[in-house]
C-alpha cells in the first residue's frame, strides 16, 4: 500500500495503540497535520497553546495511564520548545516520544528558516533520538522509538522528520519491535546475589527501606506490598514514589529527602540494613552523602545498570526488573515483624507531629496554611483523586500531608523541578484518567509560566481542577533567602493579576478564598463540580516548609525549624 510519509506516521502510531496526542502546528510539520485530518476519529490531536505545554500534558498523561505520551511539534523553535519537557521525563523515567518536523533534507545545515538542529540538541536528555530523511525509514523508526521509549527504564524519545520525507510516497507495512540487537532493557536477575540479600535481610535488627517510582514503573504494587508485609519492615518513599503504597498502610513510614519526614531521614543514620527499591539515591534524598547510612548494609533493586554504585555503593546489587526480582526476594526472606524499630519512627513522628505537622494542618494563627488546604482537600477527596503539582514550597506540602489509596495518583516533577509542570500535566493527566478526579496543586510563581494553557482547558472542556496556593511570593526561593541570606528578598515577591478574572475569561468556573470559615465549603464545591474549576487560596506570605536538611548537610541534621 502507498502512502505518503506522513499518513505512514499517523497509521504507525494507531497501530502503536495511541489515542491522543498533545502539539502544535507549523510549516516543517504541516503534511503530518495534514494527514491526521483524515483521522479524527481515531486519535484525539490536543491543541495546547505553547509547544512545552504539550511535552507536559503528554507526561501527566503517560504518567496517569501507563502509556507512552505523544508530542508534536513543527521545527525550529517548535522543536527547541519541547526541550524542558524532554529533560524533564528523561531525568523522571517518563516514556514520551517527541515528533518534530524538520526542514527538507536538501537544506539541512544551511540555516533555512526555522531550521535548528534538534538532534544535537536533544542528544544528552533523550533515551534515543533520530533524524528521518527518507519514506521509507518511518516504520521500522517508530516501532523502534516505542519500543525504547516504554522498555527497561523509561524515558523520552526524540524523532525528527524532514518535510520531503513527510511528503515521499512509501510502501506501508509496520512490525512491532519485541527486542533490538545489543539493547537489554532487562537485565537477567543473579540468584546467588537474590540469596544472599536474603540472609542479609533475614539476620537483620534494623532494616529499612526506600522505595521509589520504579515501583510504579514496574506495575510491581502488590508485589512490593507483599515484601514488606511478610519482612515487616518499616518503608519510606521518594516523592515520586509517592501513591506506589497506600498513605495509611502501617508500615508507611513517610517521605525521604530534604523536607522529608522526621523519623526516616533521621533512622536511615541507625538502620543496620538499607535496602533501595526503584530509587536512584538523588542528592535531595541523601543530603551529604560523606554522611549518609555509612553504618548500614545497602541492598539496592534496580533495573538501570548506571545506577548501581552511582551515588551510593551498594553491598549487594540486584539489577533486573522488580517486578521479577521482588518475589524471588520475597520467596527467600522468613517472616517477621520488627516491634521495637518500627516504635522509634513513631517515636520520631510524635515529636514532628507537635512541632511541625499540627501546626500546619491545625493552625491557631489568623492566616490560612498550605497544610490545611491539602487536609481539606484530603478531608474532600478522601484519598482517591490524581493530585498533579508544581514546583516549590506548595508541592512540598502536597506530597507531605496528600493521602493516596491507588497507585499513580501522585504526578510531580521530581529530577529536574521544572515550575509550570503541574497545569498541562494536570490536562494530560485527566484524558489519561478520564474517570478520576484530577487536581493540580500550583504556587503562583509556576501557574503564570503556562497560564496560557487554561486556553487548552478551554477549548477541550477537561474538567481539570486547579488549586493555586497564593502566598505572593516565590515562597521556595524566598524561603532559602529568608533562612541564609539575611532575609534579602531580591526578586521574589510577587505582584500578580487577578487569576480568578483571568480563569473567567476562559468560561472557568472560578473562586477565591481569603478567610478560614470559607475553605471547606469552597473546596467542596470545585470537588462536586463536573466542569473544569479554578480555586485561588491566599495563603500566609512568609510560611516556611520544615522539617528541612540545609544544602550539604547528613540527613541526621534534619531541622523541624
Amino acid at each position: 500500500m502507498k502512502v505518503q510519509g506522513s499518513e505512514a506516521i499517523i497509521k504507525c502510531l494507531i497501530q502503536e495503540g495511541v489515542d491522543t496526542i498533545y502539539g502544535y502546528p507549523g510549516g516543517a510539520i504541516m503534511p503530518v497535520y495534514d494527514s491526521l485530518y483524515n483521522y479524527q476519529d481515531q486519535i484525539n490531536h490536543v491543541l495546547v497553546r505553547h509547544e512545552q505545554g504539550a511535552t507536559h500534558a503528554a507526561q501527566g498523561y503517560a504518567r496517569s495511564s501507563g502509556k507512552v505520551g505523544i508530542a508534536i511539534a513543527t521545527s525550529g523553535p517548535g522543536a527547541t520548545n519541547l526541550v524542558t519537557g524532554i529533560a524533564d521525563a528523561q531525568i523522571d523515567s517518563t516514556p514520551l516520544i517527541c515528533l518534530t518536523g524538520q526542514v527538507a533534507s536538501h537544506l539541512l545545515g544551511s540555516d533555512a528558516f526555522q531550521e535548528t538542529d534538534i538532534i544535537g540538541i536533544s542528544t544528552p536528555i533523550t533515551k534515543w533520538n533520530y533524524q528521518i530523511t527518507k519514506a521509507s525509514e518511518i516504520p521500522e523508526i517508530l516501532a523502534k522509538a516505542f519500543y525504547i521509549a516504554k522498555s527497561g527504564r523509561p524515558g523520552p524519545v526524540l524523532i525528527d522528520i524532514t518535510k520531503d520525507a513527510q511528503f515521499e510516497l512509501m510502501d506501508y507495512k509496520y512490525l512491532k519491535h519485541q527486542k533490538l540487537r545489543s539493547y537489554i532493557p532487562e537485565p537477567v536477575p543473579e540468584k546467588n546475589l537474590i540469596s544472599k540479600a536474603a540472609a542479609l535481610i533475614n539476620s537483620s535488627k534494623k532494616p529499612f527501606i526506600v522505595f521509589g517510582q520504579g515501583v510504579i514503573l514496574a506495575h510491581a504494587e502488590d508485589d512490593f506490598k507483599k515484601f514488606i508485609e511478610k519482612s515487616g519492615i518499616p518503608s519510606a518513599w521518594t516523592i515520586l514514589g509517592l501513591s506506589a503504597l497506600e498513605t495509611d498502610h502501617p508500615l508507611n513510614v513517610g517521605m525521604v529527602g530534604m523536607h522529608g519526614n522526621y523519623g526516616p531521614n533521621v533512622l536511615t543514620n541507625e538502620c543496620d540494613l538499607l535496602i533501595a527499591i526503584g530509587m536512584r539515591f538523588d542528592d535531595r534524598v541523601t543530603g551529604n552523602l560523606n554522611h549518609y547510612a555509612k553504618q548500614a548494609k545497602v541492598i539496592h533493586l534496580e533495573i538501570d545498570r548506571s545506577e548501581i554504585n552511582k551515588n551510593v555503593i551498594a553491598d549487594i546489587p540486584i539489577l533486573g526488573n522488580i517486578k521479577a526480582t521482588l518475589p524471588l526476594l520475597s520467596e527467600k526472606i522468613v517472616k517477621k515483624t520488627h516491634h521495637n524499630w518500627i516504635e522509634k519512627f513513631k517515636e520520631l513522628n510524635a515529636i514532628e507531629y507537635e512541632k511541625v505537622i499540627q501546626k500546619d494542618l491545625y493552625p491557631k494563627k489568623e492566616k490560612i496554611t498550605m497544610g490545611e488546604v491539602i487536609n481539606e482537600i484530603n478531608n474532600a477527596t478522601k484519598g482517591d483523586a490524581i493530585i498533579v503539582t508544581d514546583v516549590g514550597q506548595h508541592q512540598m506540602v502536597a506530597c507531605r500531608y496528600s493521602k493516596f489509596n491507588t497507585s499513580k495518583s501522585n504526578i510531580t516533577s521530581g529530577g529536574l523541578g521544572t515550575m509550570g509542570f503541574a497545569l498541562p500535566a494536570a490536562i494530560g493527566a485527566k484524558m489519561g484518567a478520564p474517570e478520576r478526579e484530577v487536581i493540580a496543586i500550583i504556587g503562583d510563581g509556576g501557574f503564570q509560566m503556562t497560564i496560557q494553557e487554561l486556553g487548552t482547558i478551554f477549548q477541550t472542556g477537561v474538567a481539570v481542577k486547579i488549586v493555586v496556593l497564593n502566598n505572593e511570593f516565590l515562597g521556595m526561593v524566598r524561603q532559602w533567602q529568608q533562612l541564609f541570606f539575611d532575609k534579602r528578598y531580591a526578586s521574589t515577591e510577587m505582584v500578580n493579576p487577578d487569576f480568578v478574572t483571568i480563569a473567567k475569561g476562559y468560561s472557568i468556573d472560578a473562586d477565591r478564598v481569603s478567610e478560614r470559615k470559607d475553605l471547606k465549603h469552597s473546596i467542596q464545591k470545585m470537588k462536586d463540580s463536573t466542569k473544569p474549576y479554578f480555586l485561588e487560596v491566599m495563603v500566609e506570605k512568609e510560611e516556611n516548609v520544615f522539617p528541612m536538611i540545609p544544602t550539604g548537610e547528613s540527613v541526621s541534621n534534619i531541622r523541624l525549624n
